[in-house]
């Protein structure tokens, strides 16, 4: 883990703490960060969702999920 001094505005900051329900700031931080790189995994995912042929019967889908 790297540690790293950076500039962030305290009321930006203050908000994010009471959004989040952070405790420190550095939680504050690891969460915002982390939802940043959810929401752009999902837009990804949307966005090749509609891409792939999927005709699976149910029993080839338990099949793919069980050999995981």
């Amino acid at each position: 883990m790297a540690k790293t001094t950076v500039v962030i505005d305290d009321e930006l900051l203050d908000k994010a703490m009471k959004a989040s329900g952070a405790k420190t700031k550095k939680q504050a931080i690891t969460t915002g960060l982390k939802e940043l790189i959810r929401r752009r995994n999902l837009e990804a995912l949307r966005q090749e969702a509609g891409t792939f042929d999927l005709a699976l019967s149910l029993e080839e889908l338990e099949k793919l999920r069980n050999e995981q």
